[in-house]
């Protein structure tokens, strides 16, 4: 038999180790009686969780369309600052320590 450990282990906070096929056991090493009704209760909680962020899985790991890492981004920022002289005047002080990097390392 195949348990939900996820959703055993919220139903059950004194279950420590869950054998599939076996059984649950608290820290103690005493079986712990698995109510599947309340273990049902608890995937129905640990799904209403997993949707109340799953905006924020889409966009950073699980989605389709996920957020550049922080450094291309920067890149991104940065360039876009490089291509535009009203910018790089706005955004100097962000600018100039980015350009004093790229100038002191060139890509090979």
């Amino acid at each position: 038999m195949k348990y939900d450990h996820e959703a055993i282990y919220k139903a059950y906070p004194e279950v420590k180790l869950i054998r599939d096929d076996d059984a649950a056991y608290d820290v103690n090493g005493a079986k712990v009686t698995l109510d599947q009704s309340k273990v049902d209760a608890a995937r129905v909680t640990l799904d209403a969780e997993a949707a109340a962020v799953k905006y924020k899985t889409d966009r950073t790991t699980d989605g389709s369309t996920t957020y550049a890492s922080t450094g291309d981004q920067l890149d991104l920022l940065w360039h876009a600052i490089d291509a535009d002289a009203d910018l790089k005047t706005k955004f100097a002080s962000f600018y100039n320590s980015i350009k004093a990097v790229k100038d002191a390392n060139p890509k090979p």
